[in-house]
């Protein structure tokens, strides 16, 4: 009864430990000293060893989108992997002692003497309430040293127990494929905290037994590992089989049960009075050890029986599983095409509607560019019509002036712009009258005073336009046809048109 409490209390100093982790050492110890259990922890001996004392380990303690930025950085292939450092840690998980049945006025200096003799400690542990320790040493080899040497040895009259602590930061990885290895194993599960040892378990012929244990630094990262696995499925592979975490169950100490571990109580000599022995055929023992072995091999064969139905079962669902990937496959694509078709057709949409306002617009420009043309040819036509207008007004007004004069034998020729007939007397001819220059001329003229114009422009500018409407100068007086174009009403004026007085 004895050695089955062991184990209880092996385990709650354990979860102390892991859980009071994060405490301040100086909080409990505030001179300093490393003499309290957590001040052992922050110490100078520790801080050589694996997991870097109170400061080590947090950077895999970020919460969930930096393990799943950690997952994604390893996601890709793993052809090439380096290969695993077979070097042996420093302060490894696995050389943790546990120290028993010690007595109330033991020290932690006592402790630390005790084991300093085998090889360097660390992380010192001593609960006084229940008369136990744990220590860590530097190498398996000095542990199982210390440990073989001070099991059952006598201090202040009590026996020690020395036995290998549990692991409680190991876990038991099982469904893995033919195909992980023990590096491949070590990366996959490095993502939840730092790894001690990877190792995927074999059978005798050497090939992978589908199962593999996983030593942590921490109980943190193997109780992280142990969630994260069991609430989602975790593949290490192209295959879809997930893997199955569980905690290591350690089966016990690598020394097995001694004979001086037992305790000498009455059942101990009842059962230590007979030795080994077959039994007699026929007899009572022989059938009942008969009947017993016709059990277990039932049972057995359940087992068998079990196992090969489930591993039947794991066929069809493996099948089913890689049918199912097809199908989903398949479908992802059908779906990727079809987003990718609707995208080709939105773009040719697209295009085409660039290409309809494109065309519109064009058709807009040649449209105003056609107007413009009409409209400038437009008003070309009415710049050419009303100058024809205005030349043709011209021409008659020339021409009823030329009829209201009466001249004899004189005619008026519109096309020529000329009249017959107003030669000079010399034989000489004047210039055709310009239109404009007459119209101006006319315009100009002051019919309410005793000058003809009302301008200064030189009064030699119409002398082409008069007319010598009277065949003499006598006859030309009395004769109103002359009108003032001869200055009929203006006789007195001696200086007025010379050439023509000249002329007559």
């Amino acid at each position: 009864m004895a050695e089955t409490e062991i184990p209880k209390v092996i385990q709650e100093p354990q979860n102390t430990c892991t859980e009071n982790s994060n405490e301040n050492p100086r909080e409990r110890n505030p001179s300093g000293d490393n003499r309290s259990p957590r001040g052992r922890r922050g110490g100078a001996r520790f801080s050589g060893g694996r997991g870097g004392g109170m400061s080590g380990g947090n950077r895999y303690s970020d919460g969930p989108d930096r393990l799943m930025e950690r997952i994604m950085s390893i996601s890709g292939p793993t052809h090439d992997l380096p290969p695993q450092e077979t070097t042996e840690k420093k302060f490894s998980g696995r050389n943790r002692l546990y120290i028993g049945n010690l007595t109330n006025d033991v020290t932690e200096e006592e402790i630390q003497q005790m084991f300093q003799q085998y090889g360097e400690t660390s992380e010192l542990f001593l609960n006084k309430e229940k008369n136990f320790s744990f220590v860590k040493m530097d190498y398996r080899v000095n542990a199982e040293k210390a440990k073989h040497e001070l099991d059952r040895k006598m201090v202040k009259g009590r026996a020690l127990k020395v036995r290998f602590a549990p692991l409680d930061s190991t876990i038991k990885v099982k469904n893995l494929t033919p195909w992980i290895s023990n590096e491949l194993l070590e990366k996959a599960f490095s993502v939840f905290g730092e790894v001690e040892r990877a190792i995927v378990l074999v059978d005798k012929k050497g090939k992978s037994s589908g199962e593999g244990i996983i030593e942590f630094c921490k109980k943190n990262s193997a109780q992280l590992a142990l969630r994260k696995c069991t609430e989602g499925c975790y593949r290490l592979t192209a295959s879809p089989l997930p893997v199955i975490v569980e905690l290591f169950e350690q089966q016990g100490d690598i020394d097995g049960y001694p004979d001086k571990s037992l305790p000498r109580t009455t059942e101990f000599f009842k059962a230590r009075e007979i030795g080994p022995r077959f039994a007699e055929v026929g007899s009572f023992e022989y059938e009942y050890g008969t009947r017993w072995k016709q059990l277990y091999e039932l049972r057995k064969q359940k087992i068998e029986a079990i196992e090969r139905e489930m591993a039947i079962e794991e066929e069809k669902l493996e099948a089913q599983m890689e049918f199912e990937r097809c199908e989903f496959e398949t479908k992802r694509l059908r779906e990727e095409l079809r987003m990718r078709e609707a995208d080709r057709e939105r773009q040719k949409r697209e295009w085409e509607m660039k290409e309809r306002q494109a065309e519109e617009q064009r058709t807009r420009e040649e449209e105003l560019r056609r107007r413009q043309q009409e409209e400038m040819a437009m008003a070309i036509r009415r710049q050419e019509e009303e100058l024809h207008r205005r030349q043709q007004e011209n021409n008659l007004f020339l021409q009823g002036q030329a009829m209201r004069g009466g001249g004899v034998g004189k005619s008026y020729d519109p096309i020529s712009n000329d009249c017959d007939g107003f030669g000079q007397p010399d034989g000489g001819s004047n210039m055709p009258v310009d239109p404009k220059t007459f119209m101006n001329a006319y315009n100009n003229m002051d019919r309410g005073s005793r000058r003809v114009y009302n301008d200064d422009r030189s009064q030699m500018d119409l002398r082409n336009t008069r007319v010598n409407m009277g065949g003499n100068r006598g006859s030309g007086r009395g004769n109103s046809a002359g009108g003032r174009w001869q200055g009929g009403n203006d006789r007195n004026r001696q200086n007025d048109y010379p050439n023509k007085r000249r002329r007559y």
